[in-house]
């Protein structure tokens, strides 16, 4: 159940100025851009979406004024991506609100500003901050900079260095890939991973190109540690607009991934560390931050910093109905006034994955557990809205083909299948995209 705030009391977004979500790499299934269509949608912001094809669940958003195919894989030379972005703009309504759903282009946005202002408002952030910011490198030196507890953490930049990190270390460690767009063009290392050994390690690197781009990093043990999250949206001037603060308390994959469920919780001196960092390294725009609290010392530590609105800003919200694509929306738009106070006890659940990622949670740990919400308030469910229903059966018609193959490689791999494989993938990816036109057709017609 959701409730708005009071009538009369919402702060007016600029129907007059459009919205262009920017997306670069291929993630049809993100629960991000369909929140930021909704939200902005309901405010009478027309909304526009760079989508991989015409069916996806952003795709199918009544909410959504008109898609904009473009499959992009993040290997493209920085000035093709530029030259079609202009190209889009000069296609739209202007001026035009671009916001970024990941680091690749909310990079491309800051260091190609100076170009793209003609068509686009965007935040002045310093060009080269959002880079260092997504890079696990750079972010770690500027929170050594500027006084922020980070886990400590070593660059691999050959393997033969491998085995002397391996030696010096203590185990467990996070291994993760360090800049925006190498990992697209050259992962070396699928997502945040911990190793528990230095041979673990040592057979994790023999998989990596020979000039890896790599962190090993500090593990923090979840029995001692609590997750928590910041949302912040800071002016032109770098102050901070708003800044919301909550725990995550499941994601997939477990302790690494996207948030499966969340609940939105006071923290001033979380929400202050956060506006401290922002305001030394000038930062302007929209930003979502993951920390962990080490209980063994009692501080905050900045794991992550996404310079662009993060996939689960829909847990977050003000009592004037504003999150976090609404904040940058009237702050590029000169109407920010007062936005109001975070709500509290506010829910999130991401439907298809929190399944999974509770049963890998059952049996942890009393310590480092995170508290219950101090109240039950609003629930947000990343796909499903009573308003807006087709973007999580388009969801889950897309889900059910790579789900169903992961099944069907453990049940080949048992039962000596495997040759039959590929023909039973291909049939059910065929059914999904049947299933997929006929609901976004539907959409369309309105039947």
């Amino acid at each position: 159940m959701r409730r708005g705030s009071p009538a009369g009391t919402r702060a007016p977004l600029d129907p007059d100025v459009p919205a262009l979500l920017v997306k670069i790499g291929r993630y049809p299934l993100h629960q991000g851009g369909v929140g930021a269509i909704r939200s902005l949608g309901r405010a009478g912001v027309p909304v526009y979406a760079v989508t991989e094809d015409r069916y996806t669940p952003a795709a199918a958003s009544r909410h959504l004024t008109a898609r904009i195919p473009w499959a992009t894989s993040g290997t493209e030379p920085p000035a093709r991506l530029v030259e079609k972005l202009l190209a889009i703009g000069r296609r739209l309504p202007r001026p035009v609100v671009a916001v970024a759903t990941d680091d690749e282009a909310a990079v491309l946005l800051a260091e190609h500003r100076k170009t793209l202002e003609e068509h686009f408002l965007l935040p002045p952030v310093p060009p080269g901050l959002p880079r260092m910011l997504a890079g696990k490198e750079g972010l770690h030196d500027l929170c050594v900079a500027h006084g922020v507890p980070t886990p400590s953490s070593v660059r691999v930049t050959s393997r033969c260095q491998t085995a002397r990190l391996a030696e010096a270390m203590t185990f467990p460690v996070v291994i993760k890939d360090c800049d925006p767009f190498v990992r697209l063009s050259a992962p070396a290392v699928r997502g945040s991973t911990v190793v528990r050994t230095p041979a673990e390690l040592c057979a994790a690197s023999e998989k990596w190109p020979e000039s890896p781009n790599v962190l090993v990093q500090e593990y923090l043990p979840h029995e001692r540690t609590t997750d928590w999250t910041s949302q912040i949206c800071c002016d032109v001037d770098g102050e901070p607009v708003v800044v919301f603060t909550g725990v995550k308390v499941r994601s997939w994959p477990p302790r690494t991934g996207v948030t499966t469920f969340g609940y939105t919780a006071a923290n001033p001196e979380l929400a202050e560390l956060t506006a401290r960092f922002c305001r030394g390294i000038g930062y302007s725009g929209v930003a979502s931050l993951d920390w962990r609290l080490d209980q063994r010392d009692g501080r905050y530590k900045l794991l992550d910093f996404n310079p662009r609105v993060g996939a689960q800003f829909r847990l977050f919200q003000t009592d004037r109905g504003v999150d976090l694509v609404r904040a940058l929306h009237l702050t590029l738009t000169g109407r920010a006034g007062t936005v109001g106070t975070p709500v509290g006890g506010r829910r999130y659940v991401l439907e298809h994955l929190d399944a999974p990622a509770l049963l890998s949670y059952r049996g942890r740990g009393r310590v480092g557990r995170p508290p219950s919400p101090a109240r039950r308030g609003d629930l947000e469910l990343a796909w499903f809205a009573p308003d807006d229903p087709v973007p999580a059966l388009v969801m889950a018609a897309r889900f059910a083909a790579p789900a169903a193959n992961r099944l069907l490689h453990i049940a080949a791999d048992a039962v000596g299948l495997r040759p039959r494989l590929a023909r039973v993938r291909r049939l059910t990816e065929s059914v999904a995209g049947r299933v997929t036109e006929r609901l976004t057709d539907r959409r369309r017609t309105g039947t």
